[in-house]
Protein backbone atom coordinates (compact mmCIF):
# COMPACT_ATOMS: atom_id res chain seq x y z
CA UNK A 1 0.00 0.00 0.00
CA UNK A 2 0.63 3.30 -0.73
CA UNK A 3 2.44 5.43 2.63
CA UNK A 4 -0.17 7.75 3.15
CA UNK A 5 1.31 8.11 7.11
CA UNK A 6 0.31 11.90 8.25
CA UNK A 7 1.13 13.20 12.31
CA UNK A 8 -1.26 10.87 13.75
CA UNK A 9 -0.58 8.17 11.96
CA UNK A 10 3.48 8.58 12.89
CA UNK A 11 2.02 8.85 16.34
CA UNK A 12 0.38 5.63 15.89
CA UNK A 13 3.56 3.72 14.71
CA UNK A 14 4.72 4.44 17.28
CA UNK A 15 2.15 3.30 20.01
CA UNK A 16 2.32 0.22 17.69
CA UNK A 17 5.85 -0.17 18.56
CA UNK A 18 5.53 -0.23 22.19
CA UNK A 19 1.95 -1.57 22.26
CA UNK A 20 1.81 -4.93 19.91
CA UNK A 21 -1.38 -5.31 18.33
CA UNK A 22 -2.52 -8.00 20.46
CA UNK A 23 -6.01 -8.79 21.25
CA UNK A 24 -6.60 -10.17 25.19
CA UNK A 25 -10.50 -9.28 25.68
CA UNK A 26 -10.57 -7.75 29.07
CA UNK A 27 -11.90 -4.08 30.76
CA UNK A 28 -8.90 -4.55 33.80
CA UNK A 29 -6.60 -2.48 31.40
CA UNK A 30 -8.74 0.17 29.94
CA UNK A 31 -10.98 0.64 33.17
CA UNK A 32 -7.42 1.45 35.03
CA UNK A 33 -5.90 4.08 32.31
CA UNK A 34 -9.31 5.84 31.63
CA UNK A 35 -9.38 6.42 35.64
CA UNK A 36 -6.19 7.71 35.32
CA UNK A 37 -7.91 10.08 33.05
CA UNK A 38 -10.17 11.22 34.99
CA UNK A 39 -13.09 9.06 33.82
CA UNK A 40 -14.40 10.39 30.48
CA UNK A 41 -16.50 7.54 29.92
CA UNK A 42 -18.63 9.75 32.85
CA UNK A 43 -18.72 12.59 30.63
CA UNK A 44 -19.93 11.41 27.15
CA UNK A 45 -22.81 12.15 25.28
CA UNK A 46 -26.16 9.54 25.35
CA UNK A 47 -24.82 6.54 23.72
CA UNK A 48 -26.10 4.00 21.14
CA UNK A 49 -23.64 1.10 21.31
CA UNK A 50 -23.34 -1.08 18.23
CA UNK A 51 -22.20 -4.39 18.52
CA UNK A 52 -22.93 -7.74 16.24
CA UNK A 53 -20.61 -9.79 13.91
CA UNK A 54 -22.20 -8.17 10.12
CA UNK A 55 -23.32 -4.37 9.57
CA UNK A 56 -22.47 -2.63 12.39
CA UNK A 57 -20.66 -0.09 10.17
CA UNK A 58 -23.56 0.35 8.19
CA UNK A 59 -26.42 0.47 10.70
CA UNK A 60 -23.93 3.09 12.30
CA UNK A 61 -23.85 5.06 9.18
CA UNK A 62 -27.97 4.76 8.48
CA UNK A 63 -27.87 5.67 12.76
CA UNK A 64 -25.70 8.77 12.01
CA UNK A 65 -27.21 10.05 9.13
CA UNK A 66 -30.56 9.75 10.51
CA UNK A 67 -29.50 11.63 13.55
CA UNK A 68 -27.85 14.17 12.08
CA UNK A 69 -30.71 15.22 9.76
CA UNK A 70 -32.57 15.67 13.00
CA UNK A 71 -30.37 18.47 13.61
CA UNK A 72 -28.22 16.76 16.38
CA UNK A 73 -24.09 17.10 17.02
CA UNK A 74 -22.76 13.06 16.49
CA UNK A 75 -19.55 11.83 17.97
CA UNK A 76 -18.82 8.31 15.99
CA UNK A 77 -15.92 5.89 16.71
CA UNK A 78 -15.84 3.11 14.35
CA UNK A 79 -13.38 0.36 13.59
CA UNK A 80 -11.20 -0.84 11.88
CA UNK A 81 -10.11 2.08 9.04
CA UNK A 82 -9.58 2.13 5.47
CA UNK A 83 -6.90 4.92 4.11
CA UNK A 84 -6.34 7.07 7.54
CA UNK A 85 -6.86 6.22 11.12
CA UNK A 86 -8.43 9.76 11.58
CA UNK A 87 -11.83 7.88 9.97
CA UNK A 88 -12.23 5.94 13.09
CA UNK A 89 -13.32 9.41 15.38
CA UNK A 90 -15.49 11.47 13.86
CA UNK A 91 -15.93 14.96 16.68
CA UNK A 92 -19.71 16.29 16.36
CA UNK A 93 -19.64 15.76 12.63
CA UNK A 94 -16.34 16.17 11.49
CA UNK A 95 -13.22 13.95 11.55
CA UNK A 96 -10.69 14.57 13.94
CA UNK A 97 -7.55 16.23 12.78
CA UNK A 98 -4.22 14.68 12.59
CA UNK A 99 -2.82 16.93 14.91
CA UNK A 100 -6.11 16.99 17.77
CA UNK A 101 -5.56 13.43 17.68
CA UNK A 102 -1.52 13.42 17.55
CA UNK A 103 -2.17 14.91 20.94
CA UNK A 104 -4.59 13.27 22.87
CA UNK A 105 -2.44 9.99 22.08
CA UNK A 106 0.34 11.78 23.91
CA UNK A 107 -1.48 12.68 26.93
CA UNK A 108 -3.54 9.48 27.21
CA UNK A 109 -0.29 7.31 26.36
CA UNK A 110 1.67 10.02 29.37
CA UNK A 111 -1.31 8.56 31.57
CA UNK A 112 -0.58 5.18 31.06
CA UNK A 113 2.38 5.77 32.41
CA UNK A 114 4.11 2.69 31.03
CA UNK A 115 1.37 -0.27 32.01
CA UNK A 116 0.51 -2.94 29.44
CA UNK A 117 -2.41 -2.09 27.18
CA UNK A 118 -3.61 -3.27 24.10
CA UNK A 119 -3.72 -1.16 21.07
CA UNK A 120 -7.12 -1.06 20.86
CA UNK A 121 -7.59 0.29 24.15
CA UNK A 122 -5.31 2.92 24.01
CA UNK A 123 -6.98 4.46 21.30
CA UNK A 124 -10.48 4.00 22.53
CA UNK A 125 -9.28 5.79 25.53
CA UNK A 126 -7.65 9.03 23.52
CA UNK A 127 -11.40 8.48 21.65
CA UNK A 128 -13.29 8.89 24.94
CA UNK A 129 -10.82 12.00 25.79
CA UNK A 130 -11.65 13.54 22.53
CA UNK A 131 -15.19 13.13 22.79
CA UNK A 132 -15.78 13.76 26.71
CA UNK A 133 -13.81 17.38 25.57
CA UNK A 134 -16.18 18.56 22.54
CA UNK A 135 -19.59 19.41 23.12
CA UNK A 136 -22.14 16.85 21.16
CA UNK A 137 -25.45 15.06 21.56
CA UNK A 138 -24.77 11.53 20.66
CA UNK A 139 -22.20 9.03 20.66
CA UNK A 140 -22.52 6.10 18.29
CA UNK A 141 -20.11 3.73 19.36
CA UNK A 142 -19.26 0.44 17.38
CA UNK A 143 -17.63 -2.29 19.48
CA UNK A 144 -14.31 -3.38 17.85
CA UNK A 145 -14.50 -7.33 18.49
CA UNK A 146 -17.40 -8.85 20.77
CA UNK A 147 -18.93 -6.80 23.28
CA UNK A 148 -18.99 -8.13 27.18
CA UNK A 149 -14.89 -7.61 27.34
CA UNK A 150 -14.58 -5.23 24.36
CA UNK A 151 -12.95 -1.72 24.84
CA UNK A 152 -15.53 0.11 24.49
CA UNK A 153 -18.05 -1.50 26.95
CA UNK A 154 -16.90 0.63 29.89
CA UNK A 155 -20.82 2.34 29.90
CA UNK A 156 -23.02 2.51 32.00
CA UNK A 157 -26.22 3.25 30.66
CA UNK A 158 -26.44 3.50 27.05
CA UNK A 159 -29.60 5.18 25.99
CA UNK A 160 -29.47 2.17 23.54
CA UNK A 161 -27.69 -0.71 22.78
CA UNK A 162 -28.00 -2.51 19.05
CA UNK A 163 -26.90 -5.82 18.16
CA UNK A 164 -26.70 -6.37 14.58
CA UNK A 165 -26.69 -10.04 13.30
CA UNK A 166 -24.38 -12.06 14.77
CA UNK A 167 -22.62 -14.88 13.07
CA UNK A 168 -19.31 -17.04 13.07
CA UNK A 169 -16.22 -14.80 12.80
CA UNK A 170 -12.83 -13.86 15.13
CA UNK A 171 -13.39 -18.09 16.16
CA UNK A 172 -9.75 -18.04 17.68
CA UNK A 173 -11.59 -15.01 20.05
CA UNK A 174 -14.78 -15.96 20.24
CA UNK A 175 -15.11 -19.48 19.65
CA UNK A 176 -17.34 -21.83 17.25
CA UNK A 177 -20.93 -22.09 19.41
CA UNK A 178 -23.35 -19.81 17.79
CA UNK A 179 -24.91 -19.32 21.33
CA UNK A 180 -21.72 -18.62 22.88
CA UNK A 181 -20.49 -15.74 20.52
CA UNK A 182 -23.89 -14.62 20.87
CA UNK A 183 -23.43 -14.41 24.50
CA UNK A 184 -20.50 -11.93 24.39
CA UNK A 185 -22.12 -9.84 22.20
CA UNK A 186 -24.77 -9.78 24.30
CA UNK A 187 -22.61 -8.46 26.93
CA UNK A 188 -23.15 -4.68 26.03
CA UNK A 189 -26.82 -4.98 27.34
CA UNK A 190 -27.49 -2.86 30.18
CA UNK A 191 -30.03 -2.70 33.16
CA UNK A 192 -33.24 -1.50 32.13
CA UNK A 193 -31.69 0.06 28.99
CA UNK A 194 -33.49 -0.46 25.83
CA UNK A 195 -31.95 -3.26 23.44
CA UNK A 196 -32.98 -3.12 19.56
CA UNK A 197 -31.93 -6.47 18.11
CA UNK A 198 -31.50 -7.60 14.19
CA UNK A 199 -33.33 -10.70 13.44
CA UNK A 200 -30.85 -13.85 14.29
CA UNK A 201 -30.39 -17.54 13.88
CA UNK A 202 -32.82 -19.13 16.58
CA UNK A 203 -29.74 -20.05 19.16
CA UNK A 204 -28.07 -16.67 18.58
CA UNK A 205 -31.40 -14.74 19.29
CA UNK A 206 -32.77 -17.21 22.92
CA UNK A 207 -29.02 -15.95 24.57
CA UNK A 208 -29.96 -12.47 23.46
CA UNK A 209 -33.27 -12.70 24.61
CA UNK A 210 -32.66 -14.32 27.80
CA UNK A 211 -29.78 -11.33 28.49
CA UNK A 212 -32.23 -9.14 27.93
CA UNK A 213 -35.02 -10.61 30.24
CA UNK A 214 -31.94 -11.35 33.08
CA UNK A 215 -31.50 -7.56 33.19
CA UNK A 216 -34.92 -5.87 32.76
CA UNK A 217 -33.59 -4.24 29.21
CA UNK A 218 -36.81 -3.46 27.04
CA UNK A 219 -36.19 -6.05 23.95
CA UNK A 220 -37.02 -4.72 20.48
CA UNK A 221 -36.75 -7.53 18.35
CA UNK A 222 -36.38 -7.61 13.93
CA UNK A 223 -39.50 -9.70 12.65
CA UNK A 224 -40.96 -9.45 16.01
CA UNK A 225 -41.95 -6.15 17.47
CA UNK A 226 -40.66 -4.28 14.36
CA UNK A 227 -40.49 -5.21 10.38
CA UNK A 228 -38.55 -3.58 8.02
CA UNK A 229 -39.03 -4.59 3.57
CA UNK A 230 -38.61 -3.37 0.42
CA UNK A 231 -42.17 -2.91 -1.54
CA UNK A 232 -42.42 -0.82 -4.83
CA UNK A 233 -39.27 0.81 -4.80
CA UNK A 234 -39.44 1.73 -1.21
CA UNK A 235 -38.46 1.14 2.17
CA UNK A 236 -41.01 0.24 4.68
CA UNK A 237 -40.50 0.06 8.79
CA UNK A 238 -43.68 -1.17 10.54
CA UNK A 239 -43.96 -1.00 14.78
CA UNK A 240 -46.54 -1.52 17.07
CA UNK A 241 -47.83 1.97 16.28
CA UNK A 242 -47.27 2.80 12.50
CA UNK A 243 -46.25 1.97 9.09
CA UNK A 244 -43.58 3.89 8.44
CA UNK A 245 -42.93 4.35 4.24
CA UNK A 246 -39.25 5.19 3.24
CA UNK A 247 -37.13 5.80 0.35
CA UNK A 248 -34.98 2.88 -0.38
CA UNK A 249 -31.05 3.22 1.04
CA UNK A 250 -28.49 5.12 0.14
CA UNK A 251 -26.65 1.99 0.29
CA UNK A 252 -26.99 -0.68 -2.21
CA UNK A 253 -27.91 -4.42 -1.89
CA UNK A 254 -31.00 -6.07 -0.15
CA UNK A 255 -29.03 -6.17 3.33
CA UNK A 256 -28.96 -2.72 3.54
CA UNK A 257 -32.82 -2.91 3.53
CA UNK A 258 -32.09 -5.20 7.21
CA UNK A 259 -29.52 -2.56 8.50
CA UNK A 260 -31.54 0.40 7.72
CA UNK A 261 -34.59 -0.85 9.30
CA UNK A 262 -32.36 -2.08 12.30
CA UNK A 263 -31.04 1.47 12.33
CA UNK A 264 -34.52 3.75 12.20
CA UNK A 265 -35.53 1.07 15.09
CA UNK A 266 -32.62 2.07 17.10
CA UNK A 267 -33.43 5.89 15.85
CA UNK A 268 -36.72 5.80 17.40
CA UNK A 269 -36.12 3.73 20.44
CA UNK A 270 -33.96 7.03 21.61
CA UNK A 271 -37.86 8.64 22.06
CA UNK A 272 -36.60 11.71 20.61
CA UNK A 273 -38.58 14.87 19.25
CA UNK A 274 -36.34 15.83 16.95
CA UNK A 275 -36.42 12.46 14.99
CA UNK A 276 -39.06 13.16 12.97
CA UNK A 277 -40.23 11.01 9.92
CA UNK A 278 -38.55 13.60 7.96
CA UNK A 279 -35.20 12.71 9.55
CA UNK A 280 -35.69 8.93 9.20
CA UNK A 281 -36.52 9.69 5.39
CA UNK A 282 -32.98 11.97 4.80
CA UNK A 283 -31.35 9.54 6.82
CA UNK A 284 -32.08 6.46 5.14
CA UNK A 285 -31.51 8.00 1.69
CA UNK A 286 -28.12 9.69 2.76
CA UNK A 287 -25.72 7.26 4.68
CA UNK A 288 -22.69 6.80 3.07
CA UNK A 289 -20.41 4.11 4.03
CA UNK A 290 -17.08 3.50 2.09
CA UNK A 291 -15.85 -0.37 1.27
CA UNK A 292 -19.78 -1.27 1.36
CA UNK A 293 -20.77 -2.38 -1.80
CA UNK A 294 -19.30 1.07 -2.72
CA UNK A 295 -19.23 2.07 -6.85
CA UNK A 296 -15.82 2.76 -7.55
CA UNK A 297 -16.56 5.63 -10.17
CA UNK A 298 -12.91 7.29 -10.05
CA UNK A 299 -9.01 7.04 -9.43
CA UNK A 300 -7.06 4.08 -11.58
CA UNK A 301 -9.30 1.16 -10.76
CA UNK A 302 -12.75 3.60 -11.49
CA UNK A 303 -10.76 5.04 -14.63
CA UNK A 304 -9.98 1.45 -15.98
CA UNK A 305 -13.94 -0.18 -15.11
CA UNK A 306 -14.90 3.14 -17.08
CA UNK A 307 -12.91 2.60 -20.38
CA UNK A 308 -14.46 -1.21 -20.33
CA UNK A 309 -17.76 0.20 -19.64
CA UNK A 310 -18.13 -1.70 -17.06
CA UNK A 311 -19.54 -1.67 -13.16
CA UNK A 312 -16.58 -1.82 -10.37
CA UNK A 313 -17.79 -2.67 -7.04
CA UNK A 314 -16.00 -2.71 -3.65
CA UNK A 315 -16.91 -4.46 -0.64
CA UNK A 316 -14.53 -4.91 2.72
CA UNK A 317 -16.82 -8.02 3.65
CA UNK A 318 -14.88 -11.07 4.74
CA UNK A 319 -17.39 -13.73 6.45
CA UNK A 320 -19.57 -16.19 4.30
CA UNK A 321 -22.44 -14.12 6.34
CA UNK A 322 -21.26 -11.20 4.86
CA UNK A 323 -20.45 -12.75 1.48
CA UNK A 324 -23.83 -14.23 0.98
CA UNK A 325 -25.70 -10.72 1.28
CA UNK A 326 -23.21 -9.44 -0.44
CA UNK A 327 -23.49 -12.47 -3.52
CA UNK A 328 -27.25 -11.72 -3.53
CA UNK A 329 -26.38 -7.49 -4.35
CA UNK A 330 -24.45 -9.54 -7.28
CA UNK A 331 -27.14 -11.14 -8.24
CA UNK A 332 -29.53 -8.80 -9.07
CA UNK A 333 -26.79 -6.75 -11.27
CA UNK A 334 -26.12 -10.00 -13.01
CA UNK A 335 -29.85 -10.10 -14.04
CA UNK A 336 -28.93 -8.27 -17.18
CA UNK A 337 -27.08 -11.43 -18.34
CA UNK A 338 -23.39 -10.04 -17.90
CA UNK A 339 -20.85 -12.06 -16.28
CA UNK A 340 -20.00 -11.56 -13.01
CA UNK A 341 -15.90 -11.44 -12.08
CA UNK A 342 -14.43 -11.15 -8.26
CA UNK A 343 -11.09 -9.86 -7.71
CA UNK A 344 -10.45 -11.49 -4.19
CA UNK A 345 -7.84 -10.94 -1.49
CA UNK A 346 -8.12 -13.10 1.60
CA UNK A 347 -6.70 -13.14 4.95
CA UNK A 348 -4.99 -16.53 6.11
CA UNK A 349 -7.39 -16.56 9.52
CA UNK A 350 -10.14 -16.72 7.99
CA UNK A 351 -12.73 -19.07 6.16
CA UNK A 352 -11.96 -18.57 2.69
CA UNK A 353 -13.51 -21.30 1.25
CA UNK A 354 -16.74 -20.56 3.41
CA UNK A 355 -16.77 -17.34 1.53
CA UNK A 356 -16.41 -18.22 -2.07
CA UNK A 357 -19.11 -20.97 -1.44
CA UNK A 358 -21.84 -17.93 -1.00
CA UNK A 359 -20.75 -16.82 -5.24
CA UNK A 360 -21.06 -20.40 -6.25
CA UNK A 361 -24.56 -19.69 -8.04
CA UNK A 362 -23.23 -16.74 -10.12
CA UNK A 363 -20.70 -18.60 -11.87
CA UNK A 364 -18.45 -16.23 -11.09
CA UNK A 365 -14.18 -15.93 -12.17
CA UNK A 366 -12.02 -15.53 -9.77
CA UNK A 367 -8.59 -13.16 -10.04
CA UNK A 368 -6.84 -13.80 -6.55
CA UNK A 369 -4.74 -11.09 -5.82
CA UNK A 370 -2.05 -10.38 -2.56
CA UNK A 371 -2.05 -7.26 -0.59
CA UNK A 372 -0.26 -5.89 2.77
CA UNK A 373 -1.50 -7.04 5.71
CA UNK A 374 0.35 -9.40 8.60
CA UNK A 375 -2.23 -11.94 8.22
CA UNK A 376 -2.84 -11.77 4.30
CA UNK A 377 -2.93 -14.80 2.24
CA UNK A 378 -0.69 -15.23 -1.16
CA UNK A 379 -2.88 -15.00 -4.43
CA UNK A 380 -1.84 -18.90 -4.81
CA UNK A 381 -3.50 -19.40 -1.25
CA UNK A 382 -7.00 -17.21 -2.22
CA UNK A 383 -6.68 -19.01 -5.70
CA UNK A 384 -6.92 -22.42 -4.13
CA UNK A 385 -9.88 -21.72 -1.57
CA UNK A 386 -12.00 -20.28 -4.59
CA UNK A 387 -11.01 -23.58 -5.97
CA UNK A 388 -12.01 -25.47 -3.30
CA UNK A 389 -15.44 -23.50 -3.11
CA UNK A 390 -16.07 -24.72 -6.89
CA UNK A 391 -15.08 -21.36 -8.79
CA UNK A 392 -13.07 -20.78 -11.83
CA UNK A 393 -9.80 -18.81 -10.46
CA UNK A 394 -6.63 -17.65 -11.13
CA UNK A 395 -3.80 -15.86 -9.26
CA UNK A 396 -2.86 -12.32 -10.34
CA UNK A 397 0.23 -10.30 -8.67
CA UNK A 398 -1.52 -7.21 -7.67
CA UNK A 399 -4.95 -5.43 -7.17
CA UNK A 400 -4.95 -3.20 -9.95
CA UNK A 401 -3.98 -6.07 -13.02
CA UNK A 402 -6.27 -8.03 -11.41
CA UNK A 403 -8.78 -5.97 -12.10
CA UNK A 404 -7.35 -4.94 -15.63
CA UNK A 405 -7.54 -8.83 -16.16
CA UNK A 406 -11.33 -9.66 -14.82
CA UNK A 407 -12.27 -6.84 -17.07
CA UNK A 408 -10.54 -7.67 -20.28
CA UNK A 409 -11.68 -10.64 -20.21
CA UNK A 410 -13.65 -12.21 -23.36
CA UNK A 411 -17.09 -11.21 -23.79
CA UNK A 412 -19.47 -8.87 -22.07
CA UNK A 413 -18.32 -5.92 -19.82
CA UNK A 414 -18.38 -7.66 -16.74
CA UNK A 415 -19.95 -6.68 -13.07
CA UNK A 416 -16.40 -6.91 -11.43
CA UNK A 417 -16.47 -6.79 -7.46
CA UNK A 418 -13.21 -6.60 -5.52
CA UNK A 419 -13.81 -8.30 -2.15
CA UNK A 420 -12.43 -10.51 0.55
CA UNK A 421 -11.14 -8.18 3.21
CA UNK A 422 -10.79 -4.81 4.16
CA UNK A 423 -7.25 -4.21 4.41
CA UNK A 424 -7.80 -5.22 0.27
CA UNK A 425 -10.31 -2.44 0.24
CA UNK A 426 -8.35 0.48 2.05
CA UNK A 427 -5.44 -0.58 -0.56
CA UNK A 428 -7.77 0.05 -3.14
CA UNK A 429 -9.12 3.41 -1.81
CA UNK A 430 -5.70 4.35 -1.09
CA UNK A 431 -4.48 4.36 -4.14
CA UNK A 432 -6.08 8.13 -5.32
CA UNK A 433 -6.91 11.03 -2.92
CA UNK A 434 -9.99 10.88 -5.31
CA UNK A 435 -11.31 7.96 -2.87
CA UNK A 436 -10.20 8.52 0.34
CA UNK A 437 -13.27 8.25 3.08
CA UNK A 438 -13.82 11.76 4.16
Amino acid sequence: MTDHLRAHDAALERLRGLHPKKIDLSLDRILALLEALGRPQDRLPPVIHVAGTNGKGSTSAFLRAITEAAGLKVHVLTSPHLVRFVERVRLAGTLITDEAFAAILARVEAANAGREITFFEIVTAAAFVAFAETPANLLILEVGLGGRYDATNVIGAPAVSVITPVDYDHKEFLGEDLGGIAGEKAGIIKAGRPVVVARQAEAAEAVIEAEARRLGAPLTLMGRDVDAWSERGRLMVQDQQRLLDLPLPSLYGPHQVDNAGLAVAAALALDDPRITDAALEKGVASAEWPARMQRLTAGPFGDLARQRGSDLWLDGGHNPHGARAVAQALADLARDGRPVALVAGTLSNKDAVGFFSAFKGLNAKVYATGFEADAAATAEATMDAARVAGLQAQAVGYPLEAVRRALTAEGAPPHVLICGSLYLAGEVLAASEETWPR
